[in-house]
């Protein structure tokens, strides 16, 4: 004998949720306004944006304004904010005034023997709506630039918990050789003529140099020679500095790479250990 399957009864939808519970069905005392749903999708910022919008959607010149037509339209518009109970702005009301008033003043007939040329009554009205509009072309240039706290925004990263440690680079014995050669080239445009001098002592200058730096924490590699000395001078220092190096007094090091060569007395000679 056959099984027979039965339907499984699913609960309807909801029609609406409130604070998660749902409702299946309306409340009897639940009103709902006849135009409660009536949507207005046009919004001006004021009379002058109206009237730019009702010609420009026409396609009309706005050198030659139809005014009976475009009055119509802006009265329309008018009565159409009053029904939708919308709080209608005071400008609204003085711009359909001077709309009635250009209207009336070019239905008058004009004076034939009159000498004087009479100005177009929508002249004003005209300078006016070419002001907006090229000041309302201006601001949406300027809206559509990036802007802080809305097309952009700073992101704050705190490193103040990370520790950073600077890693030298390795420095070549021809990166030093290198060095050595740029100073004996500027000693040789100091030496003019040879002066006998008492014999150069590596020692003296190994302690030379170590007097200049216990007072300043690093030294250019270039600062540890005299010009004046010549180039013997110059091979002494170097010497001095190799030898300084070797008894690991001495730290030769470059704060980046392809920075100039630095010497520093080593951390456990500087604290005496």
């Amino acid at each position: 004998m056959n099984a027979v399957e039965l339907p499984v009864e699913t609960a309807p939808e909801p029609i609406a949720l409130v604070l998660g519970e749902p409702f299946q069905t309306l409340p009897d005392d639940l009103y709902i306004p006849p135009d409660a749903l009536e949507v207005f999708l046009d919004a001006f910022e004021g009379p002058l944006d109206l009237l730019l919008y009702l010609i420009r959607r026409q396609n009309l010149d706005i050198l030659d304004i139809p005014i009976a037509q475009i009055t119509k339209q802006y009265i329309a518009y008018i009565d159409m904010m009053d029904n939708l109970r919308l709080e209608l702005a005071a400008e609204y009301l003085v711009m359909a005034a001077l709309l009635a008033e250009i209207k009336s003043r070019m239905l008058l007939p004009r004076q034939p023997e009159s000498e004087e040329e009479e100005e177009d009554p929508r002249a004003f009205l005209i300078r006016k709506l070419q002001e907006y509009e090229a000041i309302k072309k201006v601001a949406e240039e300027i809206d559509r630039l990036p802007r802080h706290e809305r097309d952009t925004f700073e992101t704050v990263v705190d490193v103040s918990t990370i520790g950073i440690r600077q890693i030298l680079p390795d420095i070549e014995l021809g990166e030093l050789l290198l060095s050595l050669q740029d100073v004996l080239k500027r000693a040789e445009r100091l030496s003019h003529h040879h002066i006998s001098k008492e014999p150069l002592s590596v020692r003296e200058r190994m302690a030379a140099i170590l007097e200049k730096l216990d007072g300043a924490d690093q030294l250019h590699f270039s600062a540890c020679f005299t010009r004046s000395e010549g180039k013997n001078g110059v091979v002494v220092a170097f010497l001095a500095i190799l030898e300084l190096s070797k008894e690991r007094l001495l730290d030769i090091f470059q704060p980046e790479p392809y920075a100039g060569i630095h010497v520093r007395l080593r951390a456990n000679t500087a604290t005496g250990d």
